[in-house]
C-alpha cells in the first residue's frame, strides 16, 4: 500500500501528499483544496531545504553532533501537526499518540535519508544520481 494512502487510514491525519523535489509536481489526499494542497508541498521543500542547510551551518562548528543528515522535521501549531520525512509531508490533528503513529509509518515506508539529500531524494524516484542535478 502507498505510504499516502496508509497515513489517511490513521483516524486524525487531516491530509498526506508527497511533492516532487524540484518543486514542480506533487500528489495529495485529505481535506485539502488544491490550491493549498500546492502551497503545502512547496512549504515543505522550502523547510527541507531550510533544515538542511542549519543543519549544515550546525555540523561545521560541532562536527559529528548526531543532527546530520536530516531525516525530517515537525512543525505543531495550536490545532494541526506538519510532519515532513524525505518528500513526503502529513497533516495531522493534535492528539496523544498520533505523532508517534504517523512517524512511525512515515520512518518505516521511506526509511533514512542520506547525506547528501538531492541525491537520495532523486535516486528514489528513480533517477540517474551521476547526472548533472542542476
Amino acid at each position: 500500500m502507498h505510504i499516502v494512502k496508509q497515513l489517511m487510514a490513521i483516524p486524525g491525519v487531516i491530509a498526506a501528499g508527497e511533492f516532487a523535489y524540484r518543486g514542480d509536481r506533487f500528489s495529495y489526499e485529505g481535506a485539502l483544496t488544491a490550491e493549498f494542497a500546492r502551497m503545502a508541498s512547496i512549504l515543505c521543500r522550502s523547510n527541507t531545504m531550510s533544515v538542511n542547510m542549519q543543519s549544515e551551518i550546525f555540523d561545521s562548528f560541532a562536527e559529528n553532533c548526531g543532527c546530520r543528515p536530516v531525516q525530517g522535521w515537525i512543525v505543531r501549531g495550536g490545532q494541526a501537526t506538519v510532519c515532513n520525512i524525505g518528500n513526503y509531508f502529513a497533516f495531522i490533528e493534535n492528539r496523544p499518540e498520533l505523532l508517534n503513529d504517523v512517524m512511525t509509518i512515515m520512518r518505516a515506508k521511506v526509511g533514512d535519508i542520506g547525506d547528501d539529500l538531492l541525491v537520495s531524494l532523486y535516486a528514489r524516484i528513480g533517477g540517474d544520481v551521476k547526472e548533472a542535478l542542476y
